[in-house]
């Protein structure tokens, strides 16, 4: 369990509404949905209430910095057999990248119990990044409580802002701050388009994974626990 995991949950039944097509741009198809993750016929294209009004503020803010400029969705709620289905993806990843096979395992518990060594290995880097897949209703995957999702900006010409790696990519590079240091131009461009992300969220209330330069939150237990919040105002939702 993560330290943001024991963070207490009161949720405030806020409901889980679909993100409208405007004023945002969005990454289609949907990633996840064109892997054939487990949605059940429902859009992942969906958050609380509350979490979209903050959105929506965060949009009119970039607007007013960067004329033209939209907010673009990657992925929004997710439910947690997507969740468990893209972790089990990332471990199969992870393990031809590093030259090893999964041995027809179907899931990390099943990895764990036959190969002890290579599970730690996977998931050392895997849950860095990605949340367990867990169906208590203590600890639900922040994207599974619909007040989690992941991002970039989209210029007034319509092109998608170059932030240093893409989303989801599993390296140093997916680090809010690793360009900070960086003296060569481009590479400090990164930094001032990540920056300028993290502005405007923050400014709209939500909180950014520790990790992830494109993962918001508002109102789970990661943002509860970022902000020293006594509970989560957001539980998962299915």
């Amino acid at each position: 369990m993560k330290a943001w995991q024991s963070i207490r949950i009161a949720d405030c039944g806020d409901p889980l509404v679909a993100i409208p097509a405007a004023p945002f741009a969005f990454t289609t198809p949907h990633p996840y949905v064109a892997l054939n993750a487990p949605y059940a016929g429902k859009s992942p294209w969906m958050l609380r209430r509350q979490v979209l009004d903050a959105l929506l503020n965060a949009q009119d803010d970039l607007a007013t910095r960067r004329p033209g400029w939209r907010l673009k969705l990657f992925d929004a709620w997710r439910p947690v057999a997507v969740q468990a289905f893209m972790v089990w993806r990332e471990f199969g990843l992870q393990a031809a990248a590093a030259g090893r096979s999964l041995d027809g395992c179907r899931d990390p518990a099943q990895l764990q119990a036959r190969d002890p060594g290579l599970y730690a290995m996977l998931a050392a880097t895997v849950f860095m990044f990605w949340s367990l897949p867990s169906d208590d209703p203590l600890t639900p995957p922040p994207h599974s409580t619909g007040a989690a999702l992941d991002l970039t900006l989209q210029d007034a010409a319509g092109r998608e802002v170059d932030m240093g790696c893409p989303i989801d990519e599993m390296t140093d590079r997916a680090w809010p701050d690793h360009y900070a240091d960086a003296t060569e131009e481009r590479l400090r461009m990164f930094h001032e388009n990540r920056l300028l992300l993290n502005q405007v969220m923050g400014a709209a209330g939500f909180s950014r994974h520790a990790n992830e330069w494109w993962h918001f939150s508002l109102g789970d237990q990661m943002w509860a626990w970022t902000r020293g919040e006594a509970e989560a105002i957001y539980g998962g939702v299915s």
